[in-house]
C-alpha cells in the first residue's frame, strides 16, 4: 500500500463536515508546507482596504480588535470564492483540525452535519458513554445555540470553536427535537474521547456487520480488527454500514479498500489542468464473501468513494439512498504563520470513470428509511441488506 501514498496524503472533506464536537474532522487531501502564490492585492484593493482602515479609526464608535479584523478580511477573500469546500482556517481552528486527525480529542462526543443550502446543524450522531449523551443529547436534535450564541448558518468550524473546550469544564446546548421541534436545553461536561470510529458485531445467520462512522487516521486499524473479529467467528457474509458518514482522510478509506478489492484502479483525480494521480490496490488481500454496503443521503466524499469502488467492481450490492453527491478534493495549504486555507483543488472519479458531484451514488437496491414508531431499534435498511446478502449466499 506504500504506493498510494505518493498519491496524496491527507484527507478528503466530508460534504458534512463530522465534527467530534472538539475538533474538525481533516478535510484536505494534501497537507503541503507551502504557502499560496500570489500578490496581496492590487493597489485598489490595497486603497479600499486603508479608506475602509481609516473611517474606522475616525468614525467606529465600538471597540476595534485587530486581529478579528485581519482574519475577517482572510475569510472573507476566500468566501468570495462561492466554494462551500473552500474555506481559511485561523489559529486556532487550524490547531483543531490537526487535533482531529490524531483520533483524540477534547469535547462532548458528538457527530454534527450541516444542510449546505439551509446551514441547519444536526446532531446525527451521539457516542454512547459521552458527555454529549450522559447530558441527555439525542441522534437527530437540531443544534439551535451554543450557550447563548445561534449557530445556524455559521460554519461548522466555528461552532465547534464555541463547543470546544478544556476537559472537564461544561458547555450548555439548546436543541430542537422531534417534529414538534421541542427546545430543550442541556449542559455537557467537556471531556477527552478516543475517536471510535468503526462498530461491529455479529447479526443472525453468521453475518457480520460493521458501521464505520467517519475515515479517521485510526479507522483502518478499527476496521481491520472488526474484520478479523468477524471471520474468526465464523462470518459468512458482510455488511457495511456507510450511512451518515461524511467522509474524512482518502489514504484512510483506499487502505481499507485496499484490503476488499482485486488488483487495480481505487480512485483517481483530476486537478484544473487536466493531471490525473491515481490510487491502485494490490493482489495482497481481497475479500471473497457476499457483501452489502449500506448508503444514505448524509453519505459523502470518502464514503462514496468505498461505495462507488465496490459497485464498480461487483464485488458487493450498494443499499439505501443516493448518497450524498461530493465528487470533489481539497487540499490543505499551511501558510507558515499557524493558519492554514483548504482549497477545492481537484475532481475524483470511481475506477470506472464516473464523478458522481451533484449525482451520488445510485444504490443497487434502493430502500428508503421508514421509522418504527413501535419498535424504535428497528432498522428496515440494515433488514433489506442482510435480505440481498442473503441472496448472494
Amino acid at each position: 500500500m506504500k504506493n498510494k501514498k505518493s498519491f496524496i496524503q491527507g484527507a478528503l472533506c466530508g460534504a458534512l463536515a463530522i465534527l467530534l464536537t472538539m475538533g474538525l474532522v481533516s478535510c484536505g487531501l494534501r497537507v503541503r508546507n507551502g504557502v499560496l502564490a500570489g500578490n496581496s492585492g492590487s493597489g485598489s484593493t490595497d486603497k479600499k482596504i486603508s479608506t475602509l482602515r481609516g473611517l474606522i479609526n475616525n468614525s467606529y464608535m465600538g471597540d476595534v480588535d485587530e486581529a478579528a479584523l485581519r482574519e475577517g478580511v482572510y475569510k472573507g477573500f476566500v468566501n468570495g470564492l462561492g466554494d462551500p469546500y473552500s474555506v481559511y482556517y485561523d489559529e486556532e481552528e487550524t490547531k483543531t483540525l490537526i487535533e482531529s486527525t490524531e483520533g483524540e480529542y477534547d469535547g462532548i462526543g458528538a457527530v454534527l452535519s450541516q444542510d449546505i443550502n439551509t446551514g441547519v446543524v444536526t446532531l446525527v450522531q451521539i457516542y454512547d458513554g459521552s458527555p454529549a449523551s450522559e447530558a441527555g443529547l439525542m441522534d437527530n436534535d437540531i443544534l439551535y445555540k451554543v450557550e447563548d450564541i445561534e449557530v445556524t448558518g455559521m460554519d461548522l468550524n466555528e461552532v465547534v470553536s464555541h463547543i470546544k473546550g478544556e476537559k472537564g469544564t461544561k458547555v450548555a446546548l439548546t436543541v430542537l427535537r422531534g417534529e414538534a421541534r421541542e427546545e430543550v436545553t442541556v449542559t455537557a461536561v467537556r471531556n477527552t474521547i478516543q475517536a471510535q470510529t468503526v462498530s461491529f458485531r455479529m447479526l443472525e445467520d453468521s453475518i457480520g456487520y460493521i458501521a464505520v462512522s467517519e475515515f479517521d487516521l485510526v479507522t483502518c486499524d478499527q476496521y481491520q480488527e472488526a474484520m478479523n473479529v468477524l471471520a474468526a467467528q465464523g462470518m459468512k457474509g458482510l455488511v457495511v454500514d456507510l450511512r451518515n458518514n461524511p467522509g474524512g482522510n482518502l489514504s484512510t478509506v483506499c487502505d481499507m479498500l485496499d484490503l476488499m478489492l482485486p488488483k487495480g484502479l481505487i480512485v483517481y483525480t483530476e486537478d484544473k489542468d487536466g493531471n490525473r494521480e491515481e490510487i491502485e490496490s494490490d493482489d495482497e488481500h481481497q475479500f471473497q464473501l457476499p457483501l452489502t454496503v449500506l448508503v444514505n443521503g448524509n453519505s459523502a466524499s470518502a464514503s462514496e468513494i468505498y461505495a462507488g469502488a465496490i459497485q464498480d467492481y461487483g464485488i458487493g450490492k450498494i443499499v439505501g439512498t443516493t448518497s450524498y453527491g461530493k465528487g470533489v478534493v481539497q487540499q490543505i495549504f499551511d501558510l507558515k504563520d499557524g493558519t492554514c486555507v483548504k482549497l477545492t483543488i481537484a475532481e475524483y472519479f470511481t475506477p470506472k470513470g464516473r464523478n458522481i458531484h451533484g449525482k451520488g451514488i445510485t444504490p443497487d437496491v434502493e430502500v428508503e428509511y421508514e421509522k418504527n414508531e413501535e419498535d424504535p431499534d428497528a432498522d428496515n435498511q440494515l433488514e433489506k441488506a442482510v435480505e440481498v446478502l442473503k441472496d448472494q449466499f
